[in-house]
């Protein structure tokens, strides 16, 4: 069995890296960082467009490349090393995927082209605060057809058209489509990584229009993170790979005592440490895909694998790239911040590693006693 990335996947994958090399370098990732008015990269956003990457897994009926997603997961790991300032994730990840699992033919019909081309921006609005959102919990409710609620942080949210958001109708949990053209106030938050912003949203009578079933939110959003965690792996093992070329390339031209310090054994044993993560978040990400493409009931056991080591992998390669460029490693100037602030943002924004773990372990117990 081949786990590798075909000769045309892997042609796809280099032409992605060659284009983000040339149109988002660490310059242009720091324009975004360093101005608070600006929350993304609109000229790069409307580039990927161009590029049909928006569109990558999208069906062609739908304005899409229909390419499928093993192709996508090759462009998210591209995005992840380059740190990219742009919705991608929010859009592409989440909204996309979730009207391709759940939305009517006219919603589909509606949003997936205009999601291809770049004229919609999608956010995740679920947590209502600090802790585990529960059904309990959830205040956020629809009725006649109108969103009440706040929700925050949402990534995103301040330059989103529209979102997916979990709300209450007639006391059950549902996952709704929202249009953020009318009825919202946003208010900005400050996140550790300013490249992806977050927003407090408050919801005062917004068009809502459910997908899936009546009841079925928390079922449908477990199917619809499942999805995006495999993509978002790809993203952090991007991530965690230009990490360990960074902190390499750093430790065999700095010099300490006359030596490199790539030669003392410290820094060996760092950087091997780097890479066996990233080749466990690798291997884990591989099966995420392989379920994800093919539609299989291994998905969500696949999913939460890839989520935890991704995560474990792309922070501890930004913290060890961080430390091995010694003193100057937490400085502004140097680029290795970068990388860790979008180390933490991407480990959240679909879910804490905890909350992945104790869902592994729920899967394998269920796998277990059947």
């Amino acid at each position: 069995m081949n786990f590798d990335y075909t000769d045309d996947q892997k042609f796809l994958k280099n032409e992605a890296r060659k284009f983000l090399e040339a149109n988002c370098s660490t310059a242009k990732v720091r324009k975004v960082l360093d101005d608070d008015g600006k929350a993304y990269d609109e000229e790069l956003w409307k580039a990927v467009a161009a590029q049909g990457w928006l569109g990558a897994a999208i069906p062609e009926e739908h304005g899409g490349l229909g390419l499928g997603h093993i192709e996508l997961c090759a462009i998210a790991e591209e995005l992840g090393r380059a740190v990219a300032p742009i919705p991608f994730a929010s859009t592409v990840y989440f909204l996309a995927e979730a009207l391709m699992l759940a939305g009517s033919d006219a919603q589909k019909a509606a949003l997936l082209p205009k999601i291809a081309a770049g004229e919609v921006i999608g956010c995740v609005a679920t947590s209502e605060g600090p802790g585990v959102l529960t059904a309990s919990a959830l205040q956020a409710s629809v009725s006649g057809g109108k969103l009440s609620g706040v929700k925050l942080p949402v990534t995103d949210g301040d330059i989103a058209t529209h979102a997916l958001v979990l709300a209450k109708e007639a006391g059950q949990a549902g996952l709704f489509l929202v249009d953020l053209s009318s009825g919202v106030t946003r208010e900005a938050l400050k996140t550790l990584d300013p490249t992806r912003d977050a927003a407090k949203l408050t919801f005062s009578g917004a068009a809502a229009e459910r997908l899936g079933g009546a009841g079925e939110g928390f079922a449908l959003l477990e199917q619809v993170t499942d999805r995006a965690a495999v993509l978002l792996a790809f993203e952090q093992t991007g991530g965690a790979d230009k990490a360990l070329e960074m902190a390499k390339a750093y430790a065999l031209e700095r010099y300490a005592f006359g030596r490199v310090i790539a030669s003392y054994q410290a820094i060996k044993h760092k950087l091997a440490d780097i890479y066996v993560k990233n080749e466990l978040a690798r291997s884990n990400a591989y099966y995420g895909a392989w379920a994800l493409n093919t539609n299989a009931p291994e998905l969500p056991l696949a999913a939460s694998a890839a989520r935890i080591a991704a995560s474990e992998a792309f922070w501890f390669a930004a913290k060890e790239n961080i430390q091995t460029h010694g003193g100057i490693g937490f400085t502004w100037e140097v680029d290795a911040h970068l990388y860790y602030r979008r180390s933490r943002q991407l480990s959240l924004v679909a879910g804490a590693p905890r909350v992945w773990k104790e869902r592994l372990v729920s899967h394998l117990e269920r796998r277990n006693a059947a």
